[in-house]
């Protein structure tokens, strides 16, 4: 497993008000890098979304965020996962994460996808252009923001943005700048985007759709002459961990009984159980065809879950006859 990464998808914590806010939100960074995690990644959102709590729960700004946790970590990658294309013009999102590498000596990732939180839109004074010219928007944002992170002072002319002689200095402290990460599943174009211009992808799914998503990916890869192993590609889902099944499961009752859950989508989506279940039910999902998992959990106030999570993945980087 190349990649081990924890999502914080909320800034609701019981009894945390704002002034120990980001301290909080620290804490939980510090103790994914202390138990084995490699990264770390924040939502590009401005409301919190249905599925975690209602939309006037505190949201605060992505980048402004990980560059605080830049601060305060030392070796853990930091990314948004992902970013909206529609927030941000390109060469000025080039910008931002060039200078989050540069906060966090050389730890930025960009995580960028198509945008679709129209509520969002709406409510910040944004278009919300239809899906297909969205990924488009995305196509020419990811041109951008490689020639900004690669050439000196590059020139692009496209329908949507346009930059002349962009100067991003300094440079970023990775070479050929911070990776590229598309999340998104789109089999007709998000995943071509994905095999022309990224250098890592995330999907979303069970076993059997990851599967599926993957080999799509690997024809795209293929039609335009490129090794899929050079990509990482990962999956975002959710974790709930604790010391035996029994005890996960009743944390899971709680999940289930939030509003506005959808327990069919919950038991998709989510990792529920003891050590040995989840190593075995993570070990499958990487088996279709992963390079690494990538999870949020609720109840985050809890850092002895995350430390719990963090040490049972870890042994999935080792090989089975040795865990």
């Amino acid at each position: 497993m190349k990649l081990l990464g924890l999502q914080i998808p909320n800034y609701t914590f019981p009894g945390v008000i704002n002034d120990k806010l980001f301290d909080q939100v620290a804490m939980l960074a510090g103790t994914a890098e202390r138990a084995g995690f490699d990264s770390v990644w924040v939502m590009d959102h401005f409301y919190q979304l249905p599925s975690i709590g209602p939309r006037t729960d505190p949201m605060l700004e992505a980048y402004t965020v990980l560059a605080g946790i830049a601060a305060r970590t030392k070796k853990i990658r930091l990314g948004s996962l992902v970013t909206g294309v529609t927030y941000r013009n390109p060469a000025f999102l080039a910008k931002v994460v060039t200078t989050l590498d540069i906060v966090s000596s050389g730890r930025a990732i960009l995580g960028i996808g198509a945008a679709w939180n129209e509520d969002e839109h709406r409510g910040y004074g944004y278009e919300f252009p239809p899906v297909g010219e969205r990924i488009s928007r995305l196509e020419e944002a990811l041109q951008i923001c490689r020639a900004m992170f690669r050439e000196e002072a590059p020139t692009f002319e496209g329908r949507y943005y346009r930059i002349q002689g962009a100067l991003n200095f300094p440079r970023s402290i990775q070479p050929n700048g911070p990776p590229i990460m598309i999340g998104g599943g789109g089999e007709q174009r998000t995943l071509k985007l994905v095999a022309q211009y990224a250098d890592m992808c995330n999907v979303f799914g069970d076993a059997a759709t990851v599967r599926h998503k993957m080999e799509v990916l690997a024809r795209h890869c293929e039609t335009v002459g490129r090794d899929p192993g050079t990509i990482v590609k990962t999956r975002l889902g959710s974790l709930i961990i604790r010391k035996s099944d029994a005890e996960a499961e009743r944390a899971f009752e709680q999940v289930l009984n939030h509003p506005g859950i959808n327990p069919d989508w919950a038991r998709a989506a989510f990792i529920v159980g003891g050590p040995d279940r989840v190593v075995e039910q993570a070990q499958t999902l990487l088996d279709a065809g992963l390079d690494g998992l990538i999870f949020n959990m609720p109840h985050m106030e809890d850092p002895e879950a995350i430390a719990l999570a963090g040490q049972t993945l870890a042994a999935l980087r080792q090989p089975a006859a040795a865990r």
